[in-house]
């Protein structure tokens, strides 16, 4: 593959041997497999491979087919209950309800009674070990098709972890972490019965916001006890009435909730697609608010550093230029990507080598590479002294658990190597590794893999119904706990396994897992790849898909 000829205004290059180029994508001959590799004139200092095989369409076709006969068979079943013929389960109202509104049966209750409940036993699995590398979990029975489970008191042990976020390996009940925590519970207690703004600061909470900050390379972060209210209750801190939020289509459910709570216009941009936030960004600026026409108090953007169902990474360089060329603000969130990116394990910002002064707003949880609870925000000095006073999650939430602080600070020192160890960057580098390592031979074996390759979390793309199901048991069968997805999380043909990588993981634990993944494709029929990877921006952009909400 060449090198473009000639860089654009955007940073992305112009025509090629291969055919057309549309931000860092080389479209090549029917055929060829096509690569994400993007150079972008000195926006990126590394090559950025990213692509998404597009879905084959018998499988697509196929898929629709399913659900739509499993939607049949839900209004024949619904049918049934009404006529009492077939046992109703479900929560219904009482009789001298009738005339009410009704207050359960609405079309999502009728996804999770007849769709979701078939598969209802791949989810919320009891594990009774600590989530690391192996877990041990409860074995439970139905005996009514999955509407109430019966525990058998057989516990399934050595499962192999393909699961939980634990990217770095915290999550451990033995070593240094597990040690301090230990020793703060005993001096601390287990919880603090108070907020931070009343009797609930204690120095742990002091030492760790320093410490975070001083991680971070900013001046100065503050500490939540909940990974999902950081965003939830700080977007509406940050903005209002009159401000205008440009948002990633596959942000995270907190950052949806939190951008809705604000009461600011909410316009969405494609995926990752910088032609999509541009165009966006020259409409605020062009237009100004609706019907007065008036500037935008502020504009906001808001990415992830690793979306969490897609595998997909940021691309945060063309994001901070366009930032910078329109005047607005940036909210990055790195819930994934703290610690499981960047050859220290400072992120998306240090992958990319960026200064972390161009992110405005810098978020982030403790709860995946961390191995522990809650979230934090990292900027300037005047926004974290704006959010002590303003932010609900500061003003009305309980302080985080002492022993929960410890767990995070001696994690990260281990990271940073301040602990007098090298443990911390020997497995932030284990971890680059068993991610490459396992996309690669999933990739080999035929799989359909969404993402980036340097991105630990991996999406294996199942797409019919019936597969949901029947990869998360068979899997489960051969020892392996996985994640299935699927619909109303997904778009309702991509139904998905994502595994998420751990430096916990040897590499005797990834090859049995591939080995048991590759039996299961083989026999699940799921190995749809045609080895031709057509990139998400080349996918067609309507200018009129995003979505606005005004004043």
């Amino acid at each position: 593959m060449e090198r473009p000829e000639r860089p654009r205004a955007n940073g992305c290059g112009g025509g090629g041997a291969h055919g057309a180029l549309r931000n860092g994508f080389v479209r090549g001959p029917p055929g060829t497999q096509i690569n994400h590799i993007v150079h972008n004139g000195g926006l990126y200092k590394r090559p950025f491979n990213e692509a998404f095989e597009e879905t084959p369409m018998l499988v697509a076709v196929l898929t629709y087919v399913g659900y739509g006969v499993l939607t049949l068979f839900g209004y024949l079943r619904d049918f049934m209950r009404q006529w009492k013929i077939e046992k109703c389960q479900n929560a219904t109202e009482r009789e001298e309800q009738k005339d009410f509104v009704p207050l359960y049966q609405d079309f999502e209750n009728f996804y999770n009674r007849n769709l979701y409940m078939r598969i209802r036993d791949s989810w919320n699995r009891p594990i009774c070990s600590v989530p690391g590398a192996k877990v041990d979990m409860m074995e439970r029975v139905s005996h009514d098709y999955n509407w109430t489970f019966t525990y058998t008191g057989r516990v399934i042990k050595d499962i192999i972890n393909m699961g939980s976020y634990n990217y770095l390996g915290f999550a451990q009940k033995t070593g240094a972490c597990q040690e301090a925590a230990a020793k703060v519970l005993s001096q601390y207690g287990a919880g603090v019965c108070s907020t931070r703004q009343e009797m609930g600061n204690l120095d742990k909470h002091e030492e760790l916001e320093k410490l975070v900050a001083r991680f971070l390379g900013v001046e100065s972060a503050m500490a939540y006890g909940m990974g999902f209210a950081t965003n939830s209750m700080n977007i509406p801190a940050l903005v209002g009435k009159g401000c205008l939020i440009l948002s990633d289509e596959l942000n995270h459910a907190s950052l949806v909730l939190g951008a809705r709570l604000s009461g600011a216009t909410i316009r969405i941009f494609k995926h990752n697609n910088m032609q999509s936030l541009e165009k966006l960004l020259k409409d605020a600026i062009v237009h100004g608010q609706p019907r007065t026409r008036r500037p935008w108090k502020k504009i906001l953007i808001l990415v992830e550093g690793i979306y969490s169902m897609e595998g997909s990474i940021v691309r945060l360089p063309e994001v901070i230029a366009l930032k910078k060329k329109y005047k607005s603000y940036l909210y990055l969130d790195e819930a994934h990507s703290i610690g499981a990116l960047g050859p220290s394990g400072r992120g998306v910002v240090e992958y990319f080598g960026l200064n972390p002064e161009d992110v405005d707003v810098m978020m982030g949880t403790f709860t995946k590479s961390f191995g522990a609870a809650g979230g934090y925000i990292g900027g300037k000095k005047e926004l974290i002294d704006y959010l002590r006073t303003y932010s609900h999650s500061a003003a009305y939430a309980t302080s985080m658990s002492p022993p929960v602080v410890e767990q995070i600070v001696t994690s990260v020192k281990c990271i940073m190597g301040e602990d007098g160890t090298t443990i911390g960057r020997a497995r932030v580098q284990q971890l680059a590794e068993n991610t490459r390592y396992f996309r690669r031979r999933l990739k080999e074996m035929g799989f359909i893999i969404y993402g980036n390759e340097d991105s630990p979390v991996v999406p294996l793309m199942l797409y019919m119904p019936a597969k949901i199901g029947a990869f998360g048991r068979e899997m489960l069968k051969r020892n392996i706990g996985v994640v299935v997805v699927g619909f109303p999380a997904t778009p309702i043909i991509e139904s998905r396994a994502r595994f998420c990588l751990s430096a916990a993981h040897t590499k005797e634990m990834l090859d049995t897992a591939l080995k048991e993944i590759n039996e299961v494709g083989d026999l699940l029929q799921l190995k749809y790849s045609r080895r031709r990877l057509v990139p998400l921006l080349d996918r067609p952009f309507d200018e009129t898909t995003y979505e606005e909400t005004e004043d």
